[in-house]
């Protein structure tokens, strides 16, 4: 009886040494927590991206995003409105917890604002103004377009007055105006900027609108026309929505043949107009109204961390100074990273 016994013992044994060989690893009781965190993510789109001025934008707005522990893109609507509406719906099915847009159009603004609404995301205008699907204004940062063109005009009123021209019965001045007549923060802008020199003297009939796209050579196109067929136009005053417009039409008046001291050109952005006087050149740009996309791209991150990430809902409008500059004091107000591009 031993034997059997012996040999049921050994097989019980064997059977509970299989099953444990079998069994699964124990699985720790506590384990360390895991940071499921997800940085919010903010996106920029900017119409003619490719401008010094929103490229200044796009990386202010990355960096200070960054800084505030946020991921951010950025893209180029270019000046086509379908590719607008497209980029505001790719970054809310990306996840964009915030967009702030410059409009290639200001058309578009209702149907992206509800978009963004009904994805509760965080919709920011940049330096064009655009209306909700009710007519209400979203919330906006940059520059009060009114005050702009009070400044540039002004200067170019001073600049005008200052060089005798208008009292000397030999010359005839006449006012190149470039503008984007569809859009109404530049309509703010070249509508002050014809009243001031308007006031200095200029009869309105000598003030001739050049209708472009807010490109360089759009402008050019557009203001050698108008040149040709005035000339008995010796002196020439040119402003318009932003510097692309101005230097278009210096161009124009290059190719006329219009020397640059016969030119009074007042620039709005400065990143244009400082290039030749980095350079030592003489040039139809006289002075120009500094503004800073870096500011503007600093402020939209940070009204967007604000509105995400602390609850605290946009103001209508957030404005970044500006301050007219020229040959003489320009590198003394621009920053660092604008002087470096005067010299590109």
């Amino acid at each position: 009886m031993k034997r059997p016994l012996y040999f049921l013992i050994s097989a019980l044994l064997l059977v509970a040494f299989v099953l444990a060989a079998c069994a699964p690893a124990a699985v720790p009781t506590t384990e360390a927590p895991v940071d499921t965190t997800e940085k919010p993510l903010y996106v920029v789109i900017n119409k003619s991206a490719d401008q010094q001025y929103f490229i200044d934008l796009q990386n202010s707005f990355v960096d200070t995003s960054a800084t505030l522990g946020a991921d951010a893109k950025k893209f180029d609507a270019k000046l086509d409105p379908n590719l607008g509406v497209s980029l505001v719906n790719d970054a809310i099915s990306a996840g964009a917890k915030g967009i702030a847009i410059t409009v290639p159009d200001q058309t578009i603004g209702p149907a992206i604002a509800k978009a963004a609404k009904d994805a509760g995301v965080v919709l920011i205008a940049t330096d064009d103004g655009i209306v909700d699907e009710n007519g209400q204004p979203v919330p906006f940062v940059g520059f009060d377009g009114k005050d702009m063109g009070k400044k540039v005009g002004e200067a170019a009123a001073k600049l005008l007055t200052d060089s005798g021209w208008l009292s000397d019965s030999a010359l005839k001045v006449g006012v190149l105006s470039v503008e984007v007549q569809t859009l109404s923060v530049c309509n703010d802008r070249t509508d002050n900027e014809k009243a001031a020199v308007v006031a200095a003297g200029v009869p309105e009939a000598q003030i001739f609108p050049v209708p472009y796209t807010g490109e360089a050579l759009s402008a050019q196109d557009a203001a050698g026309p108008i040149i040709t067929a005035n000339p008995d136009i010796t002196n020439w005053v040119v402003f318009g929505c932003n510097d692309e417009g101005v230097l278009g039409s210096l161009n124009a008046l290059a190719t006329a043949g219009v020397q640059t001291d016969n030119i009074i050109g007042v620039g709005l952005g400065a990143y244009e107009a400082c290039k030749p006087w980095a350079a030592g050149q003489p040039s139809g740009f006289k002075a120009g109204l500094f503004i800073s996309g870096i500011d503007v791209g600093n402020t939209a991150a940070t009204v967007l961390y604000d509105a995400v990430v602390n609850g605290i809902m946009p103001e209508a409008n957030s404005y970044a100074p500006t301050s007219i500059v020229d040959s003489t004091n320009y590198m003394t107000v621009m920053d660092p990273i604008s002087l470096a591009n005067c010299s590109k």
